[in-house]
């Protein structure tokens, strides 16, 4: 019996390092854009970042920075998202993008993946300029696999990593736009580190 127990201990730490920390989700609505299979056919490319297909994931580790635009646009949404990101990388989902050919925290709700973030108060959960995360930060995602799942209704949105909400705000600057995935350089322009995403899935509401 001791036994048994183990190993289903052993099979859920596995499963929890292997699949992620939220249920992927389920029903009518869901559009996949990258899932192992699908991979850059469904984005525009801007930028110099080395976006590339590889061993089930979309990932980018080389260049200056650039992102992945979707092709449509959106106003009312949930994005799940599975992402692994080294402590160092800089990146982040960028939603209701203004201008898809300018990605920025000024043109779009800059939802952060930046565990380094030199004004940390902005960093890896928060909303760049809009939510802000507790400080010492409490929220990280270097070194595995996460979950992002970010809701945007109106002028109400909230973001949750590994199923915990770490921001929400009411901001009604920006109503809607394409969404766009990041690949930045580090601290003071130091390389930045690689990320790589896996499945991301869109559901208009």
């Amino acid at each position: 019996m001791k036994r048994m127990s183990a190993i289903s201990l052993l099979l859920a730490v596995v499963a929890f390092t292997v699949f992620g920390c939220a249920s992927q989700p389920q029903g009518p609505g869901w559009v996949t854009l990258i899932d192992g299979e699908k991979g850059l056919e469904n984005w525009n490319q801007i930028g110099d970042a080395n976006w590339r297909a590889e061993a089930g994931t979309v990932m980018a580790d080389k260049g200056k920075g650039g992102f992945l635009v979707s092709k449509d646009t959106y106003k009312d949404f949930v994005i799940y998202a599975e992402f692994w990101a080294a402590t160092d990388t800089n990146s982040g989902i960028f939603i209701r993008a203004a201008n898809p050919q300018k990605i920025g925290s000024d043109t779009s709700y800059e939802v952060n993946i930046w565990d380094l973030r030199p004004d940390p108060q902005y960093g890896t959960g928060g909303i760049v300029d809009v939510a802000a995360v507790p400080v010492p930060i409490a929220y990280k995602a270097g070194e595995k696999w996460n979950t992002y799942e970010i809701t945007a209704k109106g002028s109400e949105m909230s973001v949750k990593l590994n199923g915990v909400v770490t921001a929400t705000a009411q901001n009604s600057r920006l109503s809607s736009g394409p969404f766009a995935l990041q690949f930045a350089q580090g601290v003071k322009g130091a390389p930045g580190g690689p990320i790589k995403w896996r499945k991301v899935q869109i559901k208009p509401l």
